[in-house]
């Protein structure tokens, strides 16, 4: 994660993220589904949900930052009115945006427990990891005999291969 200083700055990158997370999920008849199983839907659901959560303190805080300039007197209207009128126009709707953006959280969490339950159903197209003794070995089985149906020659004391195995003999 980059480190800026300009909040602004920070606000674009997020609306740019958005921007691409639309291009890349934009369904395309040709191309296959950008979401193939349930759990990719519900983890960008989920983080939708926390950006949504998100926004009522930062446009809060915007609205503080007006307030502080106002109030030192560091603001200025370039159609003559007061300032501060045009401040509590901005707070007005700042207050009606978070309140959207918190029930915009509130929904997107909803639709993350509604989604939870889903499991994928169509054809298992994940290649098969190599059996056990061909690279691939992750056991940690117990016993003589290996469940997996694996043959590594591990220590029946602490799981690990000879070479590794500090046990006693």
């Amino acid at each position: 994660m980059t480190t800026a200083t300009d909040p602004a700055q920070l606000a674009l990158d997020a609306a740019q993220a958005v921007r691409e997370f639309n291009h890349l999920t934009f369904p395309r008849p040709d191309q296959t589904p950008t979401f193939p199983y349930p759990g990719d839907a519900y983890d960008a659901i989920g983080a939708l949900k926390t950006l949504a959560q998100r926004l009522p303190q930062a446009i809060e805080q915007i609205g503080t930052a007006l307030d502080v300039l106002a109030t030192i007197g560091h603001l200025g209207s370039a159609d003559g009115w007061d300032p501060n009128r045009h401040v509590a126009n901005v707070q007005e709707f700042l207050v009606t945006a978070m309140e959207q953006a918190s029930g915009l959280a509130q929904c997107l969490d909803l639709a993350h427990s509604a989604v939870s339950p889903l499991t994928y159903s169509g054809p298992d197209d994940e290649p098969e990891e190599e059996p056990c003794g061909e690279g691939m070995c992750q056991c940690s089985c117990v016993g003589v005999l290996h469940p997996c149906g694996c043959d590594c020659p591990r220590c029946s004391d602490c799981r690990q291969l000879p070479e590794n195995c500090d046990c006693d003999d």
